[in-house]
């Protein structure tokens, strides 16, 4: 699968079945501007649209300081109401899609996330962090407030109760919080955190991809339902599974005792 060559991303495949994208604006520690807006948008939508051999993605910050420091303010310094929500709307897009990824997308948290750095996060599947990245949903500060499904995807990582505190207050938070709360998955020592998160993306390449879309979508969608819609959401998701390759390749290979080999069909 090719792409591009972004402004604000470094797209990275590492082998058939794995990409990792690096934000790369470290000199402003990885703030969305417009332009990096653009290119999430543009990136998330092509995979969307066709995901091809792709089965999982890391996505991590250039630099050693932060994963994402949010919305870029010096941008946005005297920017007029229409251009603001302008830009705002380019973002909105960029998260939904991001959210709405068929890919398992994994984020590697290589320092501070904050704002729409931390929903950003959020926004993937499950996070990995080293020991010294600190989180922030620190938008009432700034007159604003979260705008990135913060609001959304914090209570369902911590809890309505913690969001509330952590939302209306804007108090950062450490990595280890975040593991002791559910929002992060793993604390990685710095030097082992691309290599970590890439083996965990390869351990979900080597499943069968269509297998994996479909139980992503069903964990999802299911949790917006009751117990039993969403079960029925989940058998739908499962019947679509059963007349294809992968699962008689999946069976099969059980059955010989060798390893599947998986195509997406």
């Amino acid at each position: 699968m090719s792409f591009p060559s972004y402004k604000t991303l470094k797209v990275e495949p590492q082998g058939e079945h794995v990409l990792l994208v690096r934000l790369n604006r470290p000199d402003v520690l990885n703030a969305i501007n417009t332009q990096m807006g653009r290119d999430q948008f543009d990136l998330w939508s092509r995979i969307a649209a066709e995901p091809a051999k792709l089965r999982c993605i890391v996505v991590t910050g250039s630099g050693e300081r932060a994963f994402c420091a949010g919305g870029d303010l010096k941008e946005r310094d005297g920017m007029t109401q229409a251009q603001w929500q302008a830009q705002h709307e380019l973002f909105e897009r960029a998260f939904v899609a991001l959210v709405e990824c068929t890919v398992p997308v994994l984020a590697a948290v290589n320092g501070h996330a904050f704002g729409g750095g931390l929903e950003m996060a959020l926004c993937c599947d499950f996070i990995y962090a080293v020991p010294g990245a600190r989180f922030a949903q620190s938008e009432v500060r700034l007159g604003i407030m979260p705008g990135g499904m913060g609001t959304q995807n914090l209570p369902r990582a911590v809890g309505e109760r913690r969001a509330k505190e952590l939302i209306l207050s804007a108090r950062p938070f450490s990595a280890a919080e975040g593991l002791e709360w559910g929002l992060v998955n793993r604390i990685c020592e710095p030097a082992k955190l691309l290599e970590e998160a890439l083996a965990t993306a390869q351990a979900i390449a080597e499943n069968a991809p269509l297998s994996v879309r479909q139980a992503k979508k069903s964990i999802h969608y299911g949790l917006q339902m009751d117990l039993l819609t969403g079960y029925r959401f989940e058998i739908e998701a499962y019947n679509r599974l059963v007349d294809t390759s992968d699962r008689r390749e999946g069976v099969k290979a059980f059955n010989e005792k060798r390893k599947p080999k998986f195509e997406g069909k």
